[in-house]
């Protein structure tokens, strides 16, 4: 998606105590995740949390030898909490962008996605940024959609810490259009009804698992244990699980 560093200070006092430090151990990793970004990470009828980004992590831990425990956590809280050593990892449909790498080390990327422009069904003309100049658009706060909306002239920014929020806010009109990740964007148009995801992707984004820059010799445990996950099929079935059936 997702998500770019804004204001690290800003993103540190918006933690709160949400990130209040998890007690660790050698053989275990504490990562933090938004769970409320279907089919990534979500919080299914028994709260538990589920999505595609779950099932890789945990896949992952068990390839590189560590017990696997994740924390929900609004984006920002995430960010502030992973530099603050509260949690170990970040997976969160979150691309890897220059920006970021400043402050965050990554993966290797695991999954390509791209922004995509939503409207409310049966609204016409509309398929390219340039058809929203001066339009109201609904973003995640400190998302690459919101980057994407900040390009367009005249438009003015409705920025949510949660995207289903935004998609409400298309829904009952607040919004006009909602840019976000496309994946996410088709699974929430289908579970709300009467969205519609109109044009071509707007961007082409790889997403990776965040730590801290000092945190090489996880990032090597991670990249291991990816690897083996991408050669022998696993990367493949739970795309099919979790994204190949996304209407």
């Amino acid at each position: 998606m997702k998500r770019l560093v804004m204001v690290v200070a800003a993103a540190l006092i918006a933690c709160g105590v949400g990130c209040s430090k998890v007690e660790k151990r050698d053989d275990k990793i504490v990562v933090a995740t938004d769970a409320s970004y279907q089919p990534f990470e979500y919080l299914d009828d028994n709260r538990q949390i589920v999505g595609y980004d779950i099932d890789l992590f945990t896949e992952i831990g068990k390839r590189a030898g560590f017990e696997v425990e994740f924390v929900n956590q609004p984006f920002v809280g995430a960010l502030a909490g992973l530099q603050s050593s509260s949690f170990d990892a970040i997976i969160s449909a979150m691309t890897i962008t220059d920006e970021r790498k400043k402050t965050f080390l990554f993966s290797d990327p695991y999954y390509i996605a791209g922004q995509v422009i939503a409207v409310r069904e049966g609204v016409e003309g509309v398929s390219t940024p340039a058809d929203l100049i001066g339009w109201k658009i609904g973003v995640q706060t400190g998302t690459t959609g919101s980057i994407e909306a900040q390009r367009i002239e005249n438009a003015v920014l409705s920025e949510y810490d949660t995207i289903d929020l935004a998609f409400i806010a298309l829904t009952n009109g607040t919004v006009d259009a909602v840019i976000n990740d496309e994946p996410t964007s088709r699974s929430i148009a289908a579970a709300r009804g009467g969205i519609a995801i109109v044009g071509d992707l707007l961007t082409e984004e790889q997403y990776g698992i965040a730590m801290r820059l000092d945190q090489s010799d996880l990032a090597e445990r991670i990249n291991n244990a990816l690897a083996e996950i991408k050669a022998d099929g696993t990367h493949d079935a739970l795309h099919r699980k979790w994204i190949a059936g996304t209407p």
